[in-house]
């Protein structure tokens, strides 16, 4: 009798991250449009830059960038995140690190579920950045309590769902069959819902102590609230947005323009203000608005003095500032940004032996190769190495891009300090620590390299 054969993990994620974005493309019409833009805006960029577009091929970034996304999504209680925690682990997808939003009075914590093997993410490097309502943040008890019983009346998984992530923990995985219906039943939870489970009197209680306890609280979902596409230059994306009938963000999240891009830029069009039908006797419209488009640069990845140094630079910039970065000081912002981070090197060979970015080491050409030395081995033309790229997020970005959304006048004082041993119980699991992913790709690059060329002398 022939063995049961899974489909892989990878192939699963595919599936669900291109079906979820066709979902989001027909709720969300105008994402459609940011696809056509982001994909116009590479093509135009890899055609200006043919070494950018050598290095992408050379790394296999190239095939991964047109499929690259990444999402968001907002969950209410513990039972929510952990059934969320073994949902990813059918497509591969881990928790990997902490972020604590409310730096900006964002009242909730988050981790992000990805792929973490290197092979994983070349085949398709979906993320889903999934944040935990911090429900001791509610000042109001009466309000809170509120929240706590409404959240404790919805499920948001289907019973499909529920069984096939059962049969994948039993089995060990699942047959194309099952994951064919896996994914179908899994984008009901990322599915918008226009009806709210609260009447408008209760929304207006909610809304009016966060903006965003209302988009958790008041419906029976959580819904997708941004899908990104990954561009190769944000910043002519960026400019071409209001042409497209997209209104953006005034500010580009993250560090200033660079030659060698570092961590993450983001920037989005506004939340979309969307039609719902609140609960109760005469069933009142009304409106909610949460979900918007994004869109991403992604740099090297840094290492904790190099990420040290960043948030040193991005902190001295913001002090300069003297406020919130806005419509109404942009420029000004830029300025100083550009400013402070003159003191960060900017080409990757200072990056690399200052030791502020991980790299991944490639056999360039065997034949050059004269000893088992590392630097020597660079020096000759053994060796060559590239960025790795970052594969997660920076929470002042995140509290960024998600303050332009919930509206201008939502406080931004911090509102407590994070906690991540919090966010793990109701997880029920330890998050990763993404340095740690980044530091072993590295060394496994070096060994690997050490390893082919050993071979080589050795054969020759």
């Amino acid at each position: 009798m022939d063995p049961v054969r899974f489909m892989h993990p990878d192939a699963i994620r595919a599936l669900f991250s291109t079906a979820l974005s066709a979902m989001y493309k027909q709720e969300v019409p105008l994402y459609g449009d940011l696809l056509d833009l982001v994909a116009e805006v590479n093509a135009q960029t890899l055609a200006a830059q043919p070494a950018l577009a050598e290095r992408l091929r050379s790394s296999g970034d190239e095939q991964r960038l047109s499929v690259e996304r990444h999402g968001a999504i907002r969950v209410g209680t513990a039972e929510e995140l952990q059934g969320l925690r073994r949902l990813f682990a059918v497509m591969g997808m881990s928790p990997v690190g902490y972020y604590d939003l409310s730096i900006a009075a964002v009242p909730v914590h988050a981790t992000a579920f990805r792929p973490i093997e290197a092979a994983s993410l070349r085949a398709n490097p979906f993320r889903v950045f999934t944040s935990l309502l911090r429900l001791e943040l509610i000042e109001d008890p009466q309000l809170r309590e509120q929240a706590c019983q409404l959240l404790s009346e919805r499920t948001i998984f289907t019973p499909g769902v529920m069984a096939l992530i059962d049969r994948h923990e039993c089995d060990g995985g699942l047959t194309d069959t099952d994951a064919q219906a896996f994914v179908q039943e899994a984008l009901e939870t990322f599915r918008w819902h226009q009806s709210a489970t609260v009447s408008t009197q209760q929304y207006r209680a909610l809304h009016d102590q966060h903006r965003l306890i209302a988009d958790v609280v008041a419906f029976r979902g959580p819904h997708i609230n941004h899908l990104t596409p990954r561009t190769l230059d944000i910043d002519r994306a960026q400019a071409q947005m209001r042409s497209r009938g997209m209104t953006p963000k005034a500010v580009i999240e993250g560090p200033p323009p660079r030659q060698c891009p570092i961590l993450l830029r983001q920037t989005s069009f506004k939340a979309l203000q969307e039609a719902v039908t609140f609960a109760g006797g005469d069933g009142a419209p009304g409106h909610h608005t949460a979900r918007f488009g994004e869109i991403e640069q992604r740099g090297a990845a840094l290492t904790p003095a190099g990420k040290a140094l960043y948030d040193r630079l991005l902190s001295q910039a913001r002090q300069a500032l003297g406020a919130a970065p806005s419509a109404d000081n942009a420029e000004q912002y830029a300025h100083l940004l550009k400013t402070a981070f003159s003191a960060f090197p900017d080409d990757y060979a200072s990056l690399r032996t200052h030791k502020l970015a991980y790299f991944n080491y490639f056999v360039r050409d065997a034949a050059k190769a004269r000893g088992t030395d590392l630097e020597t081995l660079i020096e000759q033309g053994a060796v060559g190495f590239e960025p790795l790229v970052y594969e997660d997020f920076l929470p002042v970005s995140a509290a960024g891009i998600f303050q332009s959304n919930l509206g201008d006048n939502t406080k931004a004082d911090a509102m407590t300090q994070g906690n991540q041993q919090q966010l793990e119980a109701a997880l029920g699991a330890r998050v990763i620590d993404e340095t740690t992913l980044y530091a072993q790709a590295q060394a496994q690059s070096i060994a690997s390299c050490l390893r082919a060329l050993e071979i080589q002398a050795t054969s020759a």
